[in-house]
């Protein structure tokens, strides 16, 4: 009989608490799926052949050594195979004013590889243009100008060109060979290896184009 007693007097939950649990509850709900939805809104999910994606090309899209630079305007890159062991007819080194493609008297490791250069300006982020002319890359905005592997001739740019990372693979999808960051900060032209069918651009993974001193300095003729 006391336990009886006992149970019909201990309280039960009342409707008001009810409702709070029920609103708190869809309150937590609401909460997690507006979390979720921003997360995934937030994360970009890019397609290969766009921006911010990876772009595979036949090695046959690969411009020869030294030559102008090839424009791929889908993944805002311009695409350079350099190498700067090439000589002149003469035997001697190339240098400023030779060909597209020269070693800078500050420069004395060769540079030899293929590169993915970002269309944009550092400056102030106009797009600027290959002058064949004048064999370098050229801003129409405010007068920057870069040498064919994208580095500074002349201000106001304040760094060289960004470049891309890159991966040169087989006929089979396997990775032969990997762009990597220099001492410098910047990515390193990547050299080809034999058995290469396609090279990939990973344009959502871009590198800042290093602080040197101006190319235009060592030909004294800075404007």
């Amino acid at each position: 009989m006391a336990t009886a007693t006992a149970e019909a007097s201990a309280p039960g939950i009342t409707r008001r608490e009810f409702l709070y649990y029920i609103w708190g509850a869809s309150m937590a709900l609401y909460t997690a799926e507006l979390a979720g939805l921003i997360v995934w809104f937030a994360l970009p999910r890019f397609r290969a052949g766009e921006f911010g994606g990876k772009f595979d090309l036949a090695i046959e899209d690969l411009p020869p050594i030294n030559d102008p630079p090839v424009d791929f305007a889908a993944g805002r890159f311009w695409l350079v195979n350099l190498d700067t062991t090439v000589d002149s007819p003469d035997g001697n080194p190339l240098e400023q004013g030779q060909d597209l493609m020269y070693l800078a008297p500050d420069e004395d490791q060769p540079i030899k590889g293929a590169a993915a250069i970002y269309k944009v300006c550092t400056h102030l982020g106009c797009i600027y243009a290959w002058n064949g002319a004048n064999k370098r890359f050229e801003c129409p905005c405010h007068g920057s100008k870069y040498r064919l592997d994208g580095r500074r001739i002349e201000s106001p740019a304040p760094r060289s060109l960004d470049r891309f990372h890159m991966e040169a693979l087989d006929a089979d999808g396997n990775v032969l060979a990997s762009s990597t960051v220099g001492p410098d900060g910047a990515v390193t032209p990547l050299e080809i290896p034999a058995g290469t069918v396609t090279i990939s651009v990973d344009t959502g993974a871009r590198e800042q184009g290093p602080t040197k001193p101006l190319l235009c300095d060592f030909a004294g003729n800075c404007p």
